[in-house]
């Protein structure tokens, strides 16, 4: 997710454990899908949120969930993290890597038939970029492709880096040689969506994608069902329904009595999972995810503006103790925004080990005491009561720095469009999680000065040229090598406390064939077969 932004609230977050899914009722014989003609035999069943929306040019969710099954972009990442063909058959790039020539495959039909054309492409990226849209990921993930820049901040009526050769040939300028150019188009922002569907009234109920699965059924809060897309130009999935129970209920209890065929643990119940005598034990899988967890620091706010007193916060968070008795192990501190796996990864010592007698010191060095700070506000999301790690972390700074912290508390469905409108106070929490792997998604997205997803306001001058110029480096060793510094003269600024890197771990029923864990969420379930 993601550019996914890593939602710690997110509204489609599959392998979550919480309360997912809805009662029964008894007449549908156990199964709230069998009134909708599913057959639990030929289906895979999972919990999942309430979707915020299922528009590929406005959602903050990535490829993995329903968005990327009922769309398709002209390219997609596979289950190994690397690019390959889906609307887009084929592609050339000009001798100076600023121009992309894509062949887009004859047999590409929208879920009602109609043939996906070159000019399908350019309406829904101009889409996209059109302000009335309101995609807060267009410059993010399309912002290379000469003319976004300009249609996205109301410039121009068009994006004059696309054109529709022909039915099948598209052509795209990019402002620059990118080799991530790729890799980013398997964000959802550049899905190909139907124009004669968008525009219709509550269309996200019946949207005329091009992906594997159709949206059969979705009713709010309850259930999601994708039924397989016969036309489908890869070849029909093998599975006839992918069903999302969205109502109340335990998901580890579903997993359990076999309601779900794929859940997340953490916590205690990995532990539990983890002793090779438990009968889930040969059902568990792990890794490590490509994210990074962080709290916000607003560096445009006093005192906040300040690299020394962003320092001073740093170093007075027992972070080690946060994991253990938080996450219970189960994630691994962080020492910079990047996380394990990600090419450019170099991990090494914690520049901030907890130390609140040099937070302190850190602090009179720049000009302050803990009477003379103000009130500080730490915004998160939640109903009705502010989170046990917010709530730790607070309680810490309050002990080691002696100074005041209120939470402010959002709806969870609002809250990055409060953090998108500038409403973050002094801290926020935040995280990231890779959309594709490469350290450009980190370091520039979430760190250039004037990128979108900037939420802190952090600026460097310095770090904005190497940034620049890492981007059009083609050799990957000095590439990975300008990266590295970037990261280091991030961490030195400390425009945010790094938290956690999450591990990864999911509860996978055999009848679920072909599922592969991957650090990066994939769309996948047109692979994946069901033998029950």
């Amino acid at each position: 997710m993601r550019a996914r932004v890593f939602f710690l609230f997110t509204a489609f977050l599959l392998l979550s454990c919480a309360s997912l899914t809805r009662a029964l009722s008894s007449g549908d014989q156990g199964d709230p899908a069998a009134r909708y003609g599913v057959s639990r035999e030929t289906s895979i069943y999972l919990a999942g949120g309430q979707p915020e929306t299922l528009d590929p040019a406005t959602t903050l969710s990535g490829a993995s969930g329903p968005v990327g099954h009922i769309f398709s972009g002209l390219v997609r990442l596979d289950t190994n993290l690397q690019v390959q063909p889906d609307l887009a058959a084929g592609w050339e790039v000009s001798p100076d890597g600023t121009v992309y020539t894509f062949y887009l495959h004859r047999r590409a039909v929208f879920h009602d038939g109609r043939p996906v054309t070159a000019a399908d492409v350019v309406f829904s990226w101009e889409r996209a970029a059109n302000p009335v849209t309101g995609s807060d990921t267009i410059l993010t993930y399309l912002g290379d492709v000469v003319g976004v820049p300009e249609m996205a901040t109301g410039q121009a009526d068009h994006i004059s880096g696309l054109r529709a050769i022909d039915d099948y040939t598209l052509e795209v300028r990019i402002d620059a040689p990118k080799v991530y150019f790729l890799a980013k188009l398997t964000y959802p922002v550049s899905f190909v969506v139907d124009r004669h569907n968008v525009g219709q009234p509550d269309w996200e109920h019946r949207p005329n994608g091009a992906g594997p699965f159709t949206l059969q059924v979705w009713e709010d809060d309850e259930i999601l069902v994708l039924a397989r897309n016969e036309r489908y130009y890869l070849g029909p999935p093998a599975v006839a329904h992918v069903v999302y129970l969205m109502g109340a209920g335990i998901p580890l209890s579903m997993y359990e009595t076999g309601q779900i065929d794929l859940v997340g643990v953490d916590g205690s119940t990995l532990e539990r999972v983890q002793n090779p005598n438990d009968p889930l034990f040969p059902n568990l899988r792990t890794g490590v995810d490509m994210c990074t967890t962080f709290i916000g620091f607003n560096n445009r706010l006093p005192p906040f503006d300040n690299p020394l007193v962003r320092q001073a916060f740093s170093q007075a968070l027992d972070k080690e103790r946060l994991i253990s008795g938080l996450f219970l192990g189960d994630a691994l501190p962080a020492v910079g925004p990047l996380p394990p796996g990600m090419p450019g990864f170099t991990g090494g010592e914690d520049h901030y080990p907890f130390n609140p007698e040099r937070a302190r010191e850190l602090l009179a060095q720049a000009g302050y005491t803990p009477e003379s700070l103000p009130p500080l506000t730490y915004t998160t999301a939640g109903y009705g009561s502010v989170g046990s790690l917010v709530t730790a972390v607070i309680t810490m700074w309050q002990e080691n720095l002696g100074v005041t912290i209120e939470p402010v508390l959002l709806e969870p469905y609002q809250y990055y469009d409060e953090l998108f409108a500038d409403n973050i106070g002094h801290f926020f929490g935040h995280g990231w999680c890779a959309d594709y792997p490469d350290p450009e998604n980190f370091l520039d997205v979430l760190f250039h000065g004037r990128s979108l997803q900037n939420l802190g306001g952090y600026s460097n001058p310095a770090v904005d040229a190497l940034l620049e110029q890492a981007r059009v480096e083609a050799d990957v060793t000095t590439r990975l090598a300008l990266y590295a510094g970037i990261e280091q003269m991030i961490v030195a600024d400390a425009p945010a406390v790094f938290l956690n890197h999450s591990l990864a771990a999911v509860l996978v029923k055999p009848a679920l064939q072909n599922y592969i864990l991957t650090p990066i969420g994939v769309p996948q379930w047109q692979q994946v077969t069901i033998s029950r």
